[in-house]
């Protein structure tokens, strides 16, 4: 079953499509996605926005990471969503929980609520969070032992790719490597979504839009 694996760039979203060879493209809207005819597309963005608090899924994916478990950043409330600048995410997040928003967590708000906007239940039923580094940890059958932004980790990671797919460029004009490598990460998660071998993180729990609150691996 044909599935894509989607992580955030800078130029807008990295594609990986296809499995043993794959296609890898950048498109710069989110919504673009849905047209795709594919089974199940994976994206490295949170599904489901807690009211307040920590999800479960995030908590299982920071357990199952050990040392690369800074690597998974807590999905901000809902209520943060809008927020113009980090000062007024940061203060909105406190308000909400006493917990104060990660700079890095602000950086993603724009490609979350991309992802929120389009999102439904009957969607989720075909797009799916998935974590990176969960799914290379899944591959490996163990937490990675370098950072992806190291040579080595870098290297490690190409390596697994490079065992299950074909064709996946080194450098991709609108996106760093490391995006490229995630969103080949994603795309293994999501095949093995659509084959119905994958595993699930998170306890059931759904947000107040109905929308499950899980990772996919």
């Amino acid at each position: 079953m044909l599935a894509a694996g989607v992580d955030g760039c800078r130029s807008g979203w990295v594609v990986a499509i296809g499995a043993p060879a794959v296609e890898v493209f950048v498109v710069p809207r989110f919504a673009d996605l849905l047209a795709l005819d594919v089974a199940a597309i994976g994206v490295d963005m949170p599904i489901g926005l807690p009211v307040g608090g920590v999800r479960a899924c995030d908590r299982a994916a920071r357990a199952v990471l050990g040392p690369r478990r800074s690597s998974v950043f807590p999905a901000p409330a809902r209520g943060v969503l809008g927020a113009a600048i980090w000062e007024e995410a940061n203060a909105r997040s406190r308000a909400i929980d006493g917990r104060g928003l990660a700079r890095q967590t602000f950086g993603l708000l724009a490609k979350i609520a991309e992802v929120d906007a389009v999102l439904t239940p009957a969607v989720q039923r075909w797009v799916v969070e998935v974590h990176p580094e969960v799914s290379f940890a899944a591959m490996a059958g163990q937490p990675m032992s370098f950072p992806k932004r190291t040579v080595e980790g870098r290297t490690a990671r190409r390596a697994l790719i490079a065992e299950r797919f074909e064709g996946v460029p080194v450098r991709l004009p609108g996106a760093a490597p490391d995006d490229v490598l995630d969103a080949c990460a994603v795309l293994w998660s999501a095949g093995r979504y659509a084959r119905g071998e994958h595993a699930v993180l998170g306890d059931g729990a759904v947000d107040e839009r109905g929308l499950r609150m899980e990772m996919i691996t």
